[in-house]
């Protein structure tokens, strides 16, 4: 189904703009996957295309439907003007969207993703917490029986949120940034406080 990506593209591009910029990057046995960047005043989107090129699978499955299952594609927002240098961000988003292909893993709402190093030089975070998906970008319907693709937001991590987050759950490390006022999109904000 290559025919997807031109449908997600039309989608990315109707809620955010034209893109200013793209990259593509391509891993061995891998499909392809771009980020493309959108900027909006102080704020630039980092968007993935590709990862819904094919469903996501259990990597328990014996056999794999090429047509039904969930697909996605990954959504970052950061506020521009903070001296972060956040352009560099397009390599690890393209590891984590290239994870389902690589890895077998399936991403969805309220999962942890890690790429083990600083998501640009000088990030306070190397994982994210993957949001729900219908606010930024609504989902994109695509004909029976393939699933829809959810564009899932993503929000950065400290190494001590993520901890925390695996012990607490998502919808409380969600619920700490609300009550605190935390602002998800500063590539330079400290942890939030867990006490």
């Amino acid at each position: 189904m290559a025919d997807v990506l031109p449908l997600v593209e039309a989608r990315l591009c109707g809620a955010l703009g034209e893109p200013d910029a793209r990259a593509a990057v391509t891993f061995l046995g891998t499909d392809r996957i771009e980020v493309l960047r959108f900027t909006e005043g102080d704020l630039v989107r980092y968007a993935t295309l590709g990862m819904s090129g094919r469903p996501m699978a259990d990597p328990t499955a014996v056999l794999v439907d090429p047509v039904e299952g969930p697909r996605a594609e990954l959504v970052l927002s950061l506020r521009r003007g903070t001296g972060a240098d956040t352009g560099k961000v397009l390599r690890p988003l393209a590891v984590l969207a290239a994870s389902p292909q690589v890895e077998g893993v399936v991403v969805a709402p309220g999962a942890s993703l890690d790429v083990g190093e600083p998501l640009w030089p000088g990030a306070p975070f190397s994982s994210v917490l993957v949001a729900e998906s219908g606010g930024l970008v609504e989902d994109l319907e695509l004909d029976a029986p393939a699933g829809p693709v959810r564009f899932l937001p993503l929000l950065p991590m400290t190494p001590n949120e993520a901890a925390w987050k695996r012990v607490h759950g998502a919808q409380a490390l969600q619920e700490r940034w609300l009550t605190q006022g935390t602002d998800l999109r500063d590539p330079a904000r400290a942890s939030v406080s867990l006490a």
